[in-house]
């Protein structure tokens, strides 16, 4: 006879009411942030409510505001599974969003759920709630999840309101993806980039690469974590590193060699924002931490003979140590200020840029270790960083994206290099001890921007050309005031791409970007660059306008 037992039940799901909609928005783990940034998705929620209601459905949000809280976001992973044990698996579920978010607070209900899926930002740089929707968008692509993506500055134009309804009608959208085209093959690529990108990807599998990690998983992005099997393809190996290790690394840092960092960057003429309130303002003591994580990053890297690194930094050391942005914008630059071993008799990494990826992005350290090695040797600065696909607008007939890092680029990157730096203090929203940035408005010029990711359990990359642009100071100072002015900014132009194609195409809330010194250069680069990916055995497409060069 059977034996029986006390059988544990699965919560039994809701059945879908008819024609209604059900809606969720992730939110940030910090409470500072959901409060600040409630009444923006209140505000985007009404206006999503209401087109959808003009195609005949209901709306019902699958959780409420919280009075405590004072907000109506969902804060963390639990929470999110408490939630969807009430969602009815085979409804059309929106994901509401124009904040940033952590992807895993919704992501395990995303994966399980049967019903289409939509995901819907304002098209707005107040809050990034773009940046938050596509980070959903990179997350759910991996994860082989099928969604549908909208985007709108406020949900009353017709296009929208006509791809809302295409969605209620047949469950999935359908954008224009004709900017998107396979690279050309190896006989009609110039020789001498085909012959790189060969030997790059050959040193790659051979001697390969080891990516020093401080820490995984970056405020829940899913997207940013490639597995070890998928890297090691790529001949780079992860170094699993802590941030105590590298908080433990500061605090033997002297006084003294941080003051050198800071005068260092002094005498390049950067300047500081100071101030005196440590809670709101920038200050020196702020500024000396930062240049204390710096010299430990070297330090540990050289220790494990690292190629490329990345800092979590959120939340891990957010509430210990002023932000790691500075850091980062330095190491990813050649020129920067000399850092010694510890017993002062060799110079580290001198004279080279060491790729780092911020937020532990591993999809830009890949990307950056590659570029780097290509980028040297055909002779060009080899800087580079990721960006937020943050937000554009037109101007003067031509449609600029807002690209915008949450702290600093390299120095080059910027028309005078340090000169052209400013440092103000990170928003105390999201960063409580505050800490400097590198800002300045990134330099007119060539740019090769791309992204790797993973679709279809394999890594893919595109790629394409582009330009940086100089705008009038009054437009640049609108943009910053409608994002983040603490932060650097490029305005980015990318010939051949519309607006609608990046956001539907994009599976990412970050891509990179590096310089060229002329658009046949730029051209020429991007070719080298995609051989060395392809023989590593991702998949790459070129993105918008591209003329092949002629040898």
């Amino acid at each position: 006879m059977a034996k029986t037992y006390d059988l544990p039940q699965a919560t039994e799901r809701p059945a879908a009411k008819p024609n209604t909609v059900y809606l969720v928005a992730s939110g940030d783990l910090r409470e500072t942030t959901n409060r600040a940034t409630w009444a923006t998705q209140q505000e985007m929620e009404r206006q999503l409510t209401r087109a959808i209601n003009e195609c005949g459905w209901e709306v019902e949000r699958a959780h409420s505001y919280d009075p405590e809280k004072k907000h109506g976001f969902i804060d963390h992973q639990r929470l999110g599974m408490e939630i969807f044990k009430h969602v009815p698996k085979d409804a059309p579920l929106v994901v509401a969003e124009s904040v940033w978010q952590y992807s895993h607070h919704i992501l395990h209900g995303l994966k399980t759920h049967r019903g289409p899926i939509l995901t819907a930002a304002n098209f707005d740089g107040t809050w990034p709630g773009l940046v938050g929707m596509l980070n959903i968008n990179g997350s759910l692509t991996k994860a082989g999840v099928p969604y549908s993506t909208i985007w709108s500055i406020d949900y009353t134009d017709q296009w929208a309101v006509d791809k809302i309804r295409e969605w209620l009608t047949t469950g999935h959208i359908v954008h224009d993806a004709s900017h998107i085209k396979q690279l050309p093959s190896r006989e009609n690529l110039p020789e001498g980039e085909v012959a790189l990108g060969d030997a790059v990807a050959e040193q790659l599998r051979e001697d390969k690469a080891i990516i020093g990690l401080f820490d995984e998983g970056c405020m829940g992005m899913y997207n940013a974590i490639i597995d070890d099997e998928m890297m090691n393809q790529l001949g780079m190996y992860k170094e699993r590193l802590s941030q105590s290790a590298l908080y433990a690394e500061m605090l033997t840092v002297s006084d003294e060699e941080a003051q050198e960092v800071f005068q260092w960057l002094l005498d390049e003429g950067m300047t500081f924002q100071f101030g005196t309130d440590e809670e709101t303002e920038l200050t020196e003591a702020q500024v000396l931490s930062q240049a204390k994580m710096y010299i430990a990053a070297l330090r540990i890297a050289d220790d494990f003979g690292l190629d490329a690194v990345g800092i979590q930094y959120q939340q891990g050391l957010k509430d210990l140590v002023p932000a790691s942005d500075l850091v980062e914008g330095l190491l990813n630059n050649e020129h920067r200020p000399p850092v010694k071993s510890r017993d002062g008799s060799r110079v580290l990494y001198e004279g080279v840029a060491l790729p780092c990826a911020n937020e532990v992005d591993q999809g830009v350290a890949v990307d950056a270790l590659i570029t780097n090695r290509v980028w040297k040797s055909m002779g060009l600065d080899p800087a580079t960083t990721l960006h937020d696909l943050r937000w554009g607008d037109d101007f003067d007939g031509e449609f600029v994206w807002v690209f915008e890092i949450s702290g600093s680029v390299p120095a080059s990157h910027l028309p005078n290099g340090y000169k052209s730096a400013s440092s103000w203090r990170q928003d105390p929203v999201f960063f409580p001890l505050g800490g400097g940035t590198l800002r300045g408005t990134s330099k007119a010029g060539p740019i090769v921007w791309s992204r790797v990711y993973i679709e279809d359990n394999r890594l893919k990359a595109d790629l394409g050309v582009g330009k940086a642009v100089d705008l009038p100071d009054e437009e640049t100072e609108r943009r910053l005031k409608a994002t983040n002015p603490e932060w650097p900014i490029m305005h980015a132009v990318l010939p051949g791409v519309s607006r609608d194609q990046l956001m539907a195409r994009h599976k990412a809330n970050h891509l990179n970007v590096a310089y060229a010194p002329d658009a046949e250069t730029a051209a020429r680069a991007l070719v080298a660059k995609a051989v060395a990916l392809q023989d590593l055995g991702v998949e790459v497409f070129v993105a918008g306008d591209f003329d092949v060069p002629q040898d």
